[in-house]
């Protein structure tokens, strides 16, 4: 917040050179980068969740065919152990059989079998119905084996299928997300960002490679997740350099200049030079939103507490997503020190 007694936010809009645009003219974008990159980041996230989607329905074919697979294996399994227990058993009851059904069945008829006789008939009708009962297994295996096989046929059709309609769709996603940022890079382009020799922005414009820059350390984000501003030699992260290339704009439709950085991301290295060269008005490094690619120091008027470009910024800055710290109006009193806030600009 602002010292007691300093004028408010408006003094800036009151204060602003005579004929410059209106207050709601100046937030009209004529490229419309925050759109591009809400398309941006939109497509990101569709192609990413179709992208999660396949990768988990790969998972679960996999582990389907695995479980099949071991369906098949425990069916061999049993097949073989029937195999090694059906033949001799079907031998044992032929020879069985024929050896002693004539001479067995005629005592008994006869009424002159005697213990032996009866044991002898009763061993032939146990192993009979062993052998009918391993000959209806047989059948019951057969059944399963066949259906696994069809069931088997039928997943890897369906699985192919899935693979193809999600794999068609995922290229339809990111044809639809490379097309959304080649329309961002080349509205850049038109904004005078620096391009390099193949005649495109840094990889770091890509809204989509902000939050990859969280996973590097501060003042340690490699060039590839920076996006170059129109102030040559200066960089920030994607989503900070978009937003404040959209207020660069608006900055100038109201003051006909653009807006003056002597600051932007620093590196680690860069971040203890000028700790050393300005005690007390630098963070330490490692700490400082500038290693962040989130912050930048201002010139050309805005550094000078309630000049009217101060309180034009102050007034506007945050409907771009940039605001000036609590801690810069007071301890140390930075009046150039602004930043960008994410969560302020993802609502844009």
């Amino acid at each position: 917040m602002s010292p007691a007694g300093a004028p408010n936010g408006s003094a800036g809009l009151a204060g602003a050179a005579p004929g410059s645009a209106s207050s709601s003219g100046l937030l009209r974008d004529p490229v419309n980068l925050t759109e591009l990159r809400r398309e941006a980041e939109k497509a990101s996230k569709d192609l990413e969740g179709a992208t999660k989607a396949l990768e988990q329905r790969r998972a679960k074919i996999q582990s389907s065919q695995k479980e099949l697979t071991a369906k098949l294996r425990e069916l061999q399994v049993a097949e073989k152990a029937f195999a090694q227990v059906r033949q001799p058993l079907s031998d044992i009851v032929g020879q069985l059989y024929q050896q002693s059904a004539g001479s067995d069945v005629a005592a008994f008829l006869s009424g002159t079998s005697n213990t032996s006789t009866l044991r002898a008939m009763a061993d032939i009708s146990q192993l009979v119905a062993e052998r009918d009962q391993i000959l209806q297994e047989g059948g019951r295996l057969q059944a399963e084996r066949e259906r696994l096989a069809t069931e088997a046929q039928e997943l890897r059709a369906s699985n192919l299928l899935s693979e193809a309609q999600m794999g068609a769709e995922i290229e339809t996603l990111r044809a639809r997300s490379d097309k959304i940022v080649k329309s961002l890079t080349q509205a850049l382009v038109k904004l005078g960002v620096k391009v390099d020799k193949g005649g495109q922005p840094a990889a770091g414009c890509a809204p989509t490679k902000a939050l990859s820059a969280n996973e590097f350390a501060n003042g340690l984000i490699p060039k590839a997740y920076l996006c170059p501003l129109q102030q040559r030699g200066n960089e920030l992260r994607g989503d900070a350099a978009l937003a404040f290339i959209s207020l660069n704009e608006a900055y100038k439709r109201q003051f006909g200049r653009p807006m003056c950085l002597t600051d932007s991301y620093r590196n680690l290295a860069e971040q203890q030079s000028v700790y050393y060269r300005r005690p007390g008005f630098a963070a330490i490094p490692g700490r400082s939103n500038h290693g962040l690619g989130l912050a930048v120091d201002l010139c050309g008027g805005v550094e000078r507490f309630r000049s009217p470009q101060f309180n034009w910024l102050e007034a506007n800055g945050k409907k771009f997503g940039w605001f000036h710290p609590k801690w810069a109006y007071v301890s140390p009193f930075e009046p150039w020190h602004w930043e960008y806030d994410p969560k302020l600009g993802s609502l844009l």
